[in-house]
């Protein structure tokens, strides 16, 4: 016998796209009110969290431009009000002056700690998942993030997964399987990282080997 909602209801996989991109429109609206607020856009905000991310709160141009997914004019035209701002500086390197990087001003760092609490709503309203289902979503959000990314649809994040540090399923501990070679350290799902500083992108070699061992795991 043939259940209606079953003729009626969209496929799992489109009403997943569609929570997804609520959420994805309530984080935008978020973004321009509180940038709005601070007088900046969403994107520079955005590279001003980037820049507070990376390990000397520096990076070049094309680097900000790659990991936003914006294009280098948009890129150039946002450090150059951040600059006015006096948020970044631009730095020469001492032995290539062709290289300049865009580095957090102290004034920059203090409002890249602000632009940082712009997702605590978000991170609230997962807050009310239990931790089992917590670790689910972020290993879900991770698998489908790498998705994306295999298919160039995003810049390629700075995933534990796609990371030169990363070994997964390498201890016998069921809460503990993974290895960062990085801390000499064992972890579980629960501390997978979908942006990290030290993040070195791993051989394209080992990628497929890499990922194929993470999905042994307990999913």
């Amino acid at each position: 016998m043939n259940n209606l909602l079953d003729e009626i209801t969209e496929p799992i996989t489109k009403r997943v796209a569609t929570g997804l991109s609520k959420i994805a429109m309530a984080l935008r609206s978020h973004a321009w009110q509180e940038a709005g607020a601070r007088g900046l856009t969403p994107t520079q905000g955005q590279i001003l969290l980037f820049l507070r991310q990376q390990p000397d709160q520096s990076a070049m141009l094309s680097t900000i431009s790659d990991a936003l997914g914006i294009s280098d004019p948009t890129g150039c035209e946002a450090v150059r009000v951040l600059e006015k701002k006096q948020l970044i500086r631009k730095v020469r390197s001492k032995t290539d002056a062709r290289v300049v990087a865009n580095i957090l001003t102290p004034k920059g760092r203090k409002e890249a700690d602000r632009t940082a609490s712009w997702q605590d709503f978000l991170a609230e309203a997962v807050g009310s998942l239990t931790d089992t289902e917590q670790e689910a979503l972020l290993r879900g959000l991770v698998k489908t993030i790498r998705a994306l990314q295999e298919q160039g649809n995003i810049p390629i994040s700075q995933m534990c997964v796609t990371c030169n540090f990363f070994r997964p399923n390498v201890h016998d501990d069921p809460e503990r399987p993974h290895h960062c070679a990085y801390v000499d350290a064992p972890f579980g799902d629960k501390l997978l990282r979908v942006e990290c500083a030290e993040y070195q992108p791993a051989a394209p070699e080992d990628r497929g080997p890499t990922w194929d061992a993470f999905l042994a795991g307990k999913y």
